[in-house]
């Protein structure tokens, strides 16, 4: 087995007013060669956005877009008909393709929104643009890790173009918990929403991220009640 450790407070910081964020990879601003991903998982974003703003209308090429808000809502708008809330709790994903124009906006006029903007690259390219929308809350259960995104259209949660797996969970203090890999040429990015666990001797607190591969599971011990997001992608 082997893993790369990024600490919470090592990633990228950006302030813009209206938005902060930070950036576990390299994005915008942020540069780091040390820090262009992790395999198909190329970008990570925290975000935090004051009521009433956001991102305005823009375009992506070729990039499958993941979007999770952590609290607060958001009001998606784009060029192929979508148009709606996010709330928390949901997962969003766009397969950008051969182009896709869309904005971001907090769905509120007074309350901040939090969430997270996660691309991975696909494995295929000038796909006609879509867009999913799923409410995890509907399939998670707790102390275990609940499946929300796949390469398959037919599972459950939200899917896309690259043979990757998220999984979610929300895990009481005392407990342990093994993830499995679904392909073991794949290799899983563990990022803590909140709480502390330990994976494998490793200590990860709240917004600490972990990268391992060559292996075909790990264990998680949960020091602290916490809430864990696995990306399994190709490395």
């Amino acid at each position: 087995m082997k893993t790369i450790y990024h600490a919470a407070n090592s990633r990228g910081d950006a302030n813009h007013g209206w938005l902060k964020s930070k950036h576990t990879f390299s994005f915008a601003s942020y540069h780091n060669p040390e820090r262009m991903g992790f395999g198909a998982l190329r970008v990570i974003n925290d975000d935090f956005v004051i009521g009433g703003q956001g991102f305005g209308k823009h375009s992506h090429r070729n990039m499958e877009i993941i979007s999770i808000p952590l609290s607060g809502k958001l009001a998606h708008g784009d060029n192929i008909g979508n148009e709606g809330i996010i709330e928390t709790g949901e997962i969003q994903v766009m397969s950008a393709g051969t182009g896709i124009t869309h904005s971001e906006m907090n769905g509120d006029a007074n309350e901040p929104a939090k969430f997270l903007q996660i691309w991975i690259i696909p494995n295929k390219m000038n796909v006609d643009p879509r867009y999913q929308q799923v409410r995890m809350d509907d399939i998670m259960q707790a102390n275990t890790f609940n499946q929300v995104l796949s390469p398959n259209a037919d599972d459950v949660g939200v899917w896309i173009h690259q043979n990757a797996w998220f999984s979610m969970g929300d895990f009481d203090k005392g407990l342990t918990q093994t993830y499995q890999l679904k392909d073991a040429h794949n290799g899983v990015y563990i990022f803590v929403l909140s709480g502390k666990v330990i994976v494998n001797d490793n200590t990860l607190n709240t917004r600490d991220g972990l990268g391992i591969w060559d292996t075909n599971d790990f264990t998680v011990e949960i020091e602290e009640e916490a809430r864990v997001l696995v990306m399994e992608v190709p490395v």
